[in-house]
């Protein structure tokens, strides 16, 4: 009896060995074929299938719809109910892929209802469990209920991108929503930089068709001031009150010259900061992750003391800037760097800018004859601030020159674990618009100041748009521009007439961003 049992446990044994490896290999080569007929052979042999095993086997099928067409959607299916059959419990990435095979049968709304099921399992749909159940209401042109699902993504808490924003701006242009198509314009003007070629040919694609021609205003012979306002309150870029002009619209592919001037309709385009809302939203977010992480009286006392010194025009990242292509191995930090950085943007500007620097590196400069003499002066000048030990200098940088609005001298490119948690989808138009890069070509200073416009769709206050369409550009005078216009109540002599007054910037005759301003003695030392 013991060697029976001890047969049947070795066969068992034996099967699962098989059945891990063939698994292993199924799921580096994700073959359709092979995948249901290992899925088909474990049923048959009693064998124990899991969540992972059969979410794999579901992510085959749905991946395999276009090769293998209605055998991929049934099999898929098959599994499916196998394993709700099973009691075993769905997630996230379960219904992702059965909702995509719903979908690549035209139904829609059991795609959807998939994705609303997930409730039951305690799990959260993310925005891809959306998208099939959006896309194929899309390719039916169901617009009412693809504006269901996007309202049902925005309760989940999630965002929009392009792919979704670009799918009802679509399926609002094909049943002539003028309305919604404003709207998702506008969506996709803040949500990404450049839009993609398959966005772009939409765009195209209304305001040359029959419903573009229709598209005449919700403003009609609006005045100029209340577009002018609503353009400055959403930082620069669009005024988002609605269609402005009546007519034909013209729409051609162009580009855009250095100065920022489009060399079709010969607006110029405008540098485009984040609205004063969401500046303070972003503060705000700052602050919250800052005294979460750090001591939050640290925190508290910087920010209660940038409070008091606040005409600050220009923010210098003092460690980036000390530590650029110094020897790491013997901590290496410039101090000649560092003062050639502050004493150009006092000569631009004739305002001292606030320097941000651990106190634990303050203290090693004063320790050093070399350095002691500078720094001294600097402290004693009260632009010098000491971020204390154990904290991120990151948090008090980032949050001063958001909160005064100013120019931000650094190389950081802000990729790390601390600029992904603000999770701002407004965070590279900031970017764009306040840092400053710098370089030192043999040992002389160049500051790459931001440019003199943004690269980002753009709607004028007499109702044209400039859309640019995304790519590899080592030159951004190759970029490729949609150019909209028609004749509009604001028409003038065709320039932009308003400036941003969200930023202490202003552009020089060159083309370029310059720090302006005039000196304002300061009666505080900030360092400790």
């Amino acid at each position: 009896m013991a060697n029976q049992i001890k047969k049947r446990n070795s066969k068992t044994l034996t099967l699962e060995s098989t059945f891990r490896s063939d698994f292993s290999n199924c799921s580096k080569t994700k073959d359709f074929a092979t995948a249901v007929s290992l899925f088909d052979s474990a049923i048959s042999q009693n064998l124990k299938l899991n969540l992972h095993h059969l979410n794999c086997f579901l992510y085959i099928c749905s991946n395999s719809i276009e090769e293998s067409g209605a055998a991929a959607i049934d099999r898929g299916f098959d599994i499916f109910n196998y394993m709700i059959s099973s009691n075993i419990n769905p997630n996230e990435a379960t219904i992702t892929a059965v909702s995509r095979l719903a979908a690549a049968k035209d139904d829609a709304d059991l795609s959807l209802q998939l994705v609303q099921s997930l409730v039951k399992y305690n799990d959260k749909p993310r925005l891809r469990t959306y998208d099939s159940a959006l896309l194929c209401y899309v390719k039916r042109l169901d617009a009412e209920k693809a504006y269901l699902v996007e309202k049902e993504i925005l309760n989940s808490g999630l965002c929009l991108e392009e792919t979704e924003i670009g799918a009802l701006l679509k399926v609002s242009a094909e049943v002539g929503n003028a309305g919604k198509v404003y709207e998702y314009l506008h969506k996709l003007r803040t949500s990404v930089r450049c839009v993609s070629e398959s966005s772009a040919k939409v765009i195209e694609h209304w305001f040359s068709g029959v419903f573009g021609v229709g598209a005449s205003g919700g403003l009609g012979e609006c005045d100029t001031g209340r577009v002018k306002d609503a353009v400055l309150k959403n930082g620069g870029g669009g005024h988002g009150l609605g269609w402005i002009g009546n007519g034909k619209w013209e729409v051609s592919r162009t580009n855009v010259d250095l100065g920022g001037c489009c060399c079709a309709c010969r607006d110029r385009l405008v540098c485009v900061d984040v609205s004063k809302e969401d500046n303070e939203k972003f503060a705000q977010s700052v602050v919250a992750l800052a005294t979460e992480r750090e001591k939050y009286s640290n925190f508290t006392n910087f920010m209660n003391w940038l409070d008091e010194h606040n005409d600050f025009q220009a923010i210098v990242d003092g460690a980036n800037i000390g530590l650029y292509q110094q020897n790491f191995a013997e901590r290496g930090f410039s101090v000649s760097q560092l003062e050639i950085v502050v004493k150009e943007l006092y000569k631009r500007s004739n305002k001292w800018p606030l320097v941000i620097l651990h106190d634990k590196r303050i203290r090693s400069l004063l320790a050093n004859p070399s350095s002691r003499e500078i720094v001294e002066e600097w402290i004693n000048t009260g632009f010098l601030y000491g971020t204390p030990v154990g904290s991120n200098d990151d948090w008090y940088w980032l949050y001063a020159s958001i909160k005064l609005k100013c120019m931000l001298v650094t190389n950081d490119e802000m990729r790390d674990h601390i600029f992904e948690l603000l999770g701002c989808g407004f965070f590279p138009m900031w970017k764009e618009r306040h840092q400053v890069h710098y370089t030192f070509p043999k040992g002389k200073l160049e500051l790459q100041m931001p440019p003199s416009y943004s690269v980002v769709i753009q709607e004028s206050v007499r109702g044209s748009w400039h859309v640019p369409i995304a790519g590899e550009y080592h030159d951004e005078l190759l970029r490729t521009w949609l150019c909209i216009t028609r004749p509009g109540p604001l028409d003038h002599d065709g320039k932009m007439d308003y400036v941003n007054e969200s930023s202490d910037c202003s552009h020089t005759s060159n083309g370029t961003v310059g720090i302006t301003g005039k000196r304002k003695e300061r009666s505080a030392s900030p360092t400790r």
